[in-house]
Parts: structure tokens; C-alpha cells; sequence
């Protein structure tokens, strides 16, 4: 575990925190006007390893060799000149620091980025991170790469959780929640929404799936797979045989469909790598809480209330209401890893990397 200093007087400016893999919804815009929760589990962090925020260099100020050198393999409207290395953590974790309330940045409700850090160290002054919580965006702080350094904590170790471990913790993401307004409270008539983080996490492993792919048309197993991914899969893939087959696979799962071309795996939360299979196959990762809700999709049992009820009255837990729109993966997200990965520079991937509406 690491607390986050800053670099000029060594004040500490978080609370212990242990490193987690940055989340597919990181960077994510949902909706409209909508008010969405902290992004980072207490007590966590995760690194952006690539350049992240202003300044921004146009794609055609940019030689395609250094684009590649820097893991994009196809255009963009723009590359981030910024420095690398940013720290995102929970708002409740941070201590010590003051907002700096004139740079809201680009925002229209709360805080954004834009106008550089908007939160300083309160023991020097010196601008440290940059706090987001405008509508429509995941709560969050940003800590300025050069602005602070990470200490190890004496004594504390978060360890690594095994696949067991988070089985038994059951932490899975349900589909849909329901989303306010910005500003408001949650109300009983407010719309339920498809998840945001499925809808990340869809575009994300969708990427993968067409690499996969190989241009051919692919079949996902039915239900909630088929819903997050069928519908684009036919809308971009040829129809007709050969047709590759998609299933869910992972820790706990019995080895069955050995003849499945693509397996979709659960990526581990702390390390971000994918769970491997005995048998080689082609790997498609979810996120871990995405990918768990999608093998039990049940919600668990909810337990009793206590007390006396009146005779002939049963309690149970209501449903959770239907959202009616159609599943639509975050085209944003899709789009960021396509173009991450080298395979998008066939003629066919390109194509759907360009064209994408």
C-alpha cells in the first residue's frame, strides 16, 4: 500500500491506498446531464500509463511511426501531449489539499479538467491534482503526475487476491442502476439505465472480439452476452458459415465448449491480466464484476427483514425494473482500444475504425 505526498513539502495528500487496474470506464462520458458515482473504489488507485490532458497535438501534426511507437495504429483527432503516469483515486481519499474554485475548467455543473489542477496541497500551495465531478462524468481525482510521489506504507500490505478469493467476494456489477439527474436525489420514478460500466466495458471487449474475428461472423451464447454484443457482431461481420463461436469461460466454470474459437475471460482486477485457459483459444477480457454478473446473472437472495409480519403477508425483494432501450456499447471506449490494437490496420478494421457512426 502507498500514501501520495507532494513533491515540494512531502505533505501527505491521500489516505493509504493499494493499486487496482484502471477501469474501462475511466475516461467515459455517459449520457446527459446525468449525475454518475465516484469512480474508484476507497481505498484504491490506478495508474493511466499513457499521456493523459492538455496539451493536444493534431493527428496531422503527427508522423504515423510515432503514433505507432506510442501504441496507435490509427488515426485520431488528436494525441495528448500531456504527462503520462496520472494517478486517479476516490474524492474521499485525498487529504490536505484546497480547491482552487476559478478553474472549473470546461464544465457546466461542477468541476472538470481544462485549466490545469484545480486542487492544491494545503501546506505549500502547489497545484496537485484535478478534481472531476461535473454532470455526466465519474467522480474523481487526478493526481498530477509530477506534482506528487508515492511512499510505500510500513506494514500494510494489501496482498493479491487469487480467482477463488474474488468468487467467494462475489463483487459483480449488476446491468442496469438507476441514474439522477445532476444535482438531484434519487427519486422511486427515476429511468433506470444500462450500466455504464457494462456499456464501457461492451465497447472495450468488442474491440477484441472483432480482432478475433478474423472477418468471419461470430455467434455469442444467448442472453446477456448476446444482448451487450449480436447486434453490432451482425452489423459488421459477414453473415453465413464459417461462424465462430464466443463463449463465457473462467475460474469456477466447468471445461465445457472445448470447441469454442473465442472465449470471453474475466481480467483480474488488481493486475488487469486475463485468466488463461488449459487449452489455447482466442481471449476476449471483461472486466471482472462485468464478466461475474454475466456467468450468475441472478442477483443473490436478499435476506429477510426481522420482525413480525401480518398473517398471509409475504415479503420479498421487487424486481429490478426492465430498461427498455436498446444495449448500445460506448463507442468511445471502442473506438480507444481498436485503435490500440495492431490488428486494426487490415483494410476491414480500419474501415470500421474511420467509419464508425
Amino acid at each position: 500500500m502507498f500514501v501520495f505526498v507532494c513533491v515540494r513539502c512531502g505533505a501527505e495528500l491521500t489516505a493509504p491506498l493499494s493499486q487496482v487496474v484502471l477501469p474501462a470506464h475511466a475516461h467515459q462520458q455517459y449520457g446527459n446531464g446525468l449525475q454518475l458515482p465516484v469512480l474508484m473504489a476507497s481505498g484504491t488507485f490506478a495508474v493511466e500509463h499513457e499521456p493523459w490532458g492538455p496539451p493536444w497535438r493534431r493527428w496531422e501534426e503527427i508522423d504515423a511511426d510515432e503514433a505507432a511507437a506510442r501504441g496507435i495504429y490509427a488515426p485520431v483527432h488528436a494525441l495528448s501531449e500531456g504527462a503520462p503516469g496520472a494517478v486517479v483515486i476516490a474524492p474521499g481519499d485525498t487529504r490536505g489539499t484546497v480547491l482552487i474554485p476559478e478553474r472549473r475548467g470546461r464544465a457546466c455543473c461542477g468541476f472538470a479538467h481544462g485549466d490545469g489542477p484545480n486542487m492544491a496541497c494545503a501546506a505549500c500551495g502547489l497545484p496537485v491534482a484535478t478534481r472531476i465531478d461535473d454532470c455526466s462524468l465519474w467522480q474523481a481525482v487526478w493526481l498530477a503526475p509530477g506534482s506528487v510521489r508515492r511512499l510505500p506504507v510500513e506494514g500494510a500490505d494489501a496482498g493479491l487476491s487469487s480467482w477463488a478469493d474474488l468468487l467467494a467476494e462475489g463483487a459483480g456489477v449488476p446491468p442496469s442502476e438507476p441514474i439522477a439527474p445532476w444535482g438531484e436525489p434519487f427519486r422511486a420514478n427515476d429511468r433506470w439505465h444500462w450500466s455504464p460500466q457494462w456499456v464501457a466495458a461492451a465497447g472495450q471487449a468488442l474491440a477484441h472480439l472483432l480482432v478475433a474475428s478474423q472477418g468471419q461472423a461470430v455467434a455469442v451464447q444467448e442472453g446477456l452476452t448476446a444482448t451487450m454484443f449480436q447486434r453490432a457482431l451482425d452489423t459488421w461481420l459477414p453473415a453465413g458459415r464459417p461462424t465462430r463461436r464466443a463463449v463465457l469461460a473462467g475460474p469456477g466454470q466447468p471445461a465445457r465448449n472445448a470447441d469454442a474459437d473465442i472465449l470471453l475471460v474475466p481480467s483480474h482486477p488488481q493486475t488487469g491480466k486475463a485468466w488463461t485457459p488449459a487449452a489455447p483459444a482466442s481471449l476476449v477480457p471483461l472486466p471482472f464484476g462485468v464478466w461475474l454478473r454475466l456467468v450468475f446473472p441472478e442477483p443473490e437472495v436478499p435476506v429477510p427483514a426481522s420482525g413480525p409480519l401480518p398473517d398471509g403477508v409475504l415479503r420479498d425483494e421487487p424486481p429490478t425494473p426492465s430498461v427498455h432501450d436498446v444495449f448500445l456499447f460506448d463507442t468511445d471506449v471502442f473506438r480507444r482500444t481498436l485503435i490500440r490494437l495492431p490488428a486494426v490496420r487490415t483494410p476491414w478494421l480500419r474501415e470500421i475504425a474511420e467509419r464508425l457512426t
